[in-house]
């Protein structure tokens, strides 16, 4: 069971070393040895995955360790990396024995081997449930479903765990419970100084990047861990509760909706605000329009810049980091509206355009993705729509809205980006007449929606429509 010690609020358990060896380097030592399932159950009561940088899935990796685990525990030590774990503060209790102490589970934890432990937990949750003649519980997808389900039947996994206790020093009688894990424990060389502290949990981050290259990292994976997204996020569960829990910020979190998808939008009010300078006094520039919709991961590799940029975030516990620059918290307020107003245009576009003399469902772009679909659903918010529309017709338009902002200084200073008029509303009275003008941008490229995405013409050409309309024009 989980052992805690101190603080209610501080997460620990005891971990007993098999077998284990002891090495050191400036402020990190490392413990690397063999642990028995029986003791890593303390680690799966404690802990969740919050720590690594990906959250782990059922499927064939998992399947495939759960069979090693059954088959051949004998050599499941050697067919796997085990599992990373660290930890700030820790007890030694004997030669074998440690209580660790997670104080932060965002930078504390398992840090890699999360297929590892999330297979561990449904090999004991099987061996437990078995033993009562109960069924799995059906569709465990996330390490967030396993853990539920551990917690409601962890009474019939303590029992299973007192049927197969014995002496814990008989290392004659193997049970599925004493099958060896391959653990490597990373811990502080000096816990009382608190610089070795700081530079211990500031190495985390680079540490878990560099474990997890065997799946390269994603860049939305490192800035969620950075805490670049916090403030985003936030904003964006105030501003639509129902879309927020719907984007996968961080890899295999599940979702619908990537954060590139989000970030790219962002970057239209956020180019509205003073440019900002990297640790090395370069000049970080928001991507070009065209790129909002041809290159969101270059958005979102964008945007990790950005933030890691002095000017725009501090240094917080670990390597978190939070944002302290008003003028990039007013572009987030706007940001968090844009896919409700994309939905919106989305919604008007094929109508509007056929009120203005076309014949949207004749082009070949939209009568082909109509074709292949079998449901009509907005992008963002899944609203239902007559007609579906390329990305590349309708992120133009998007951009367009850059006109419906403008910045104001506040009374401390700070450049603070705002709309001109209600959005929404102003699109009401106006959007007819944009869609009018945009319209015209795409039979000089042959209504193909690429070449339209990727034209900054069509970008310019949309701006224009909404200034003129603006203009009353």
């Amino acid at each position: 069971m989980c052992n805690s010690s101190g603080s209610d609020s501080v997460k620990s358990a005891v971990i007993k070393f098999s077998q284990s060896d002891k090495q050191g380097t400036g402020c990190i030592q490392r413990i690397i040895g063999f642990i028995k399932i029986r003791s890593f159950i303390n680690l799966i009561d404690t802990l969740d995955l919050d720590a690594n940088p990906r959250s782990s899935k059922v499927g064939n990796v998992t399947n495939d360790i759960e069979d090693s685990l059954e088959d051949t525990p004998e050599i499941f030590p050697f067919k796997t990396k085990g599992v990373l774990l660290a930890a700030s503060r820790y007890e030694q209790i004997d030669s074998k024995r440690y209580r660790l102490f997670f104080e932060d589970t965002e930078t504390e934890g398992i840090l890699d081997g999360g297929h590892n432990a999330l297979s561990i937990g449904l090999y004991v949750l099987r061996l437990a449930l078995n033993s009562k003649d109960e069924q799995m519980p059906s569709a465990l997808k996330t390490w967030s479903d396993f853990k539920e389900a551990w917690l409601d039947k962890r009474s019939d996994i303590e029992d299973y765990i007192r049927s197969t206790r014995k002496d814990e020093d008989d290392d004659a009688t193997i049970t599925p419970l004493d099958t060896l894990v391959p653990v490597e424990l990373l811990i502080p060389k000096d816990q009382t100084d608190q610089n070795c502290l700081d530079e211990f949990r500031t190495n985390l981050l680079d540490i878990c990047a560099a474990r997890n290259n065997n799946v390269q990292l994603t860049t939305s994976t490192k800035a969620n861990k950075h805490g670049y997204f916090d403030e985003f996020k936030k904003l964006l569960k105030e501003e639509d509760p129902e879309l927020a829990p719907r984007i996968e910020w961080k890899s295999n979190e599940g979702g619908d909706i990537k954060a590139a998808d989000i970030i790219a939008l962002a970057w239209i009010p956020l180019s509205l605000i003073p440019a900002v300078t990297s640790e090395r006094g370069k000049v970080i520039e928001p991507p070009n329009p065209v790129q909002l919709y041809s290159s969101k991961a270059m958005c979102l590799s964008k945007f990790e810049q950005f933030m890691s940029s002095p000017e725009v975030c501090s240094p917080g516990r670990g390597y978190q980091r939070e944002l302290h620059n008003q003028s990039v918290f007013s572009a987030f307020k706007i940001g968090v509206q844009l896919p409700k107003l994309y939905d919106y245009i989305y919604a008007k576009f094929p109508s509007l355009y056929n009120k203005n003399g076309g014949s949207y469902g004749r082009i070949i772009a939209v009568k082909s993705l109509n074709a292949r679909r079998s449901s009509r659903l907005a992008p963002y918010g899944h609203g239902e729509v007559d007609s579906l529309s390329p990305d590349g017709f309708i992120t133009p338009l998007v951009y367009g809205l850059k006109a419906l902002m403008e910045t104001e200084q506040d009374e401390d200073g700070n450049i603070i980006v705002k709309w001109r008029s209600d959005p929404e509303a102003w699109l009401d009275r106006n959007l007819d007449s944009v869609v009018a003008r945009y319209s015209n941008n795409l039979a000089p490229w042959g209504y193909d929606p690429q070449k339209v995405g990727k034209s900054s013409g069509s970008y310019q050409n949309a701006l224009d429509a909404y200034k003129m309309a603006m203009a009353g024009i």
